[in-house]
């Protein structure tokens, strides 16, 4: 990928002065740049982190504060259920996507364990209490450990043994703040330098190409300050969902759909590293989240295209959902209830039509003639006898659709909220250094979170993101730091 603008970039003998001095420079202080901090003061390193917003946190502090983490920690033992290593990562080795990065897969499900027990050491809560997935709520309650993927949904329950590796941070409803504050505490104890209302806008790189410092912008100075990096500046800025010059160059189709997080995800982390000479991989990827299955029941349902033909098995992750909505539905998704199903949906979807038979229904979605009568005809046919063929929807979740009124609640791209995050991002080993198209290290630069290209590719399971940024923020911290190149 071609570099961004190099304006960007200054080079060190042109610094006149700098305002200050560390072994590591963190730019941005959500989850991985509080963790990248942690390891990095761990390792012996003085460590300044630059947060550009009045308060850090991110979008970590308002995230769900779900952490994908399994091969058999306590919380899963606790609560009863045997997991592997091996087990983990064949799982999300499928479901990531293509292309995930196998590596960092077998890396982290190795490590999960031990990135558990140190997130525990932190005092993040987690209560020792397993939800069923029929029986999880929005928001969420407190309990600790719940199925937040599709390991028990076909095709994916076929690959590997299913366990639940949703961790919970411990609090009613969301709980990202929980887990921010927890290791923002971490930060203060050890005394990393924090500035915050300071945006690294800069890079500065010496005369053999390596980042040696950045350019930082203060809220209500005319000037910026300059800090000088002895180690390594690590990348932590976020996404770039809010930046739509940079979809419409990247994702165009994730224009259509809604932003999460904070509006700081304007992927100036990621430009600076492309800047830099770094690579980016999966700039088109993002977790599109289709939440229809609110109350869980409405699984019962099946989904359609304009067609007025399924295209995926309904009790599938959320964001899995998504994905086929808008890319394989082409963003023109029914869901297709009956009297008994029905149900009023958490998030307020309209209904956008309703008839007492398939071809009233038909009209009034101004599907193809016939072709959605089929569709519940096969469905109904096979769902009587426990069985869906086609797509293969667990049988807890077959029921006939035959008794009116028959309703479909619109969740049309546009006309339904699809948020998103991106997934695409820098280059980076497993260690946080920033690569080159070449796969050579960019020297003095490390990124984490989402301003790299980590776990997911295409595929996203809850709690996966969390539980990127902060395992590989602690690798990248680690490394800038001066430790071994090798995880």
């Amino acid at each position: 990928m071609a570099r961004f603008a190099t304006d960007r970039l200054r080079s060190a003998d042109q610094i006149e002065r700098w305002d200050a001095a560390a072994d590591v420079v963190v730019a941005g202080l959500g989850s991985a740049g509080a963790c990248a901090a942690i390891e990095a003061h761990r390792a012996g390193a003085r460590v300044v982190a630059l947060e550009g917003e009045s308060e850090p946190g991110g979008t970590s502090a308002t995230s769900a504060g779900q952490l994908y983490l399994g091969g058999g920690t306590g919380l899963q033992k606790a609560c009863g259920f045997e997991d592997t290593p091996e087990a983990m990562a064949n799982y999300m080795k499928l479901a990531c996507g293509p292309g995930a990065d196998e590596e960092k897969i077998e890396l982290f499900a190795q490590r999960s364990v031990e990135h558990y027990e140190w997130l525990v050491d932190l005092g993040v809560p987690f209560k020792p209490s397993f939800v069923p997935t029929t029986e999880a709520t929005n928001p969420p309650g407190d309990d600790g450990l719940t199925y937040t993927g599709s390991e028990l949904v076909h095709p994916w329950v076929e690959h590997a043994p299913p366990a639940p590796r949703g961790h919970n941070v411990r609090c009613e409803g969301s709980s990202g703040h929980v887990l921010m504050r927890a290791l923002l505490a971490e930060v203060e104890r050890q005394g990393v330098e924090v500035r915050t209302g300071t945006k690294v806008e800069r890079l500065a790189i010496d005369g053999a190409g390596r980042v040696v410092g950045v350019g930082a912008s203060r809220a209500g100075a005319a000037e910026p300050i300059w800090i000088r990096a002895e180690g390594g500046v690590v990348l932590c800025t976020g996404g770039f969902g809010f930046n739509r010059e940079m979809l419409a160059r990247h994702a165009p189709r994730l224009l259509e759909c809604l932003p999460v997080g904070t509006p700081a995800e304007d992927g100036l982390g990621l430009r600076l590293g492309l800047a830099a000479g770094g690579d980016a991989l999966r700039m088109s990827a993002g977790c599109v989240i289709l939440g229809f299955s609110k109350p869980r029941s409405l699984v019962r349902g099946i989904l359609v295209d304009a067609r007025g033909q399924r295209f995926v098995n309904e009790d599938v992750y959320q964001a899995v959902a998504g994905d086929a909505g808008l890319y394989r539905a082409d963003g023109c998704v029914y869901l297709i209830l009956d009297a008994k199903t029905w149900a009023e949906p958490v998030v307020p979807y309209p209904i956008a039509g309703e008839g007492d038979s398939p071809a009233e229904l038909e009209r009034a979605l101004d599907l193809p003639r016939g072709n959605l009568a089929h569709t519940l005809e096969l469905y109904n046919r096979h769902a009587a006898d426990g069985e869906d063929p086609i797509f293969r929807k667990g049988s807890e979740w077959l029921v006939p659709l035959d008794e009116p009124p028959l309703r479909a609640l619109d969740l049309r791209c546009g006309t339904s909220p699809y948020p998103f995050f991106t997934l695409g991002g820098l280059r980076t080993s497993p260690a946080g250094q920033v690569l080159t198209p070449e796969g050579e290290a960019v020297a003095g630069l490390y990124a984490a979170g989402r301003a790299a290209s980590g776990l997911p590719a295409q595929g996203y399971n809850s709690g996966m993101s969390l539980s990127d940024c902060t395992f590989f923020g602690r690798l990248a911290g680690r490394s800038a730091a001066g430790g071994s190149r090798n995880p």
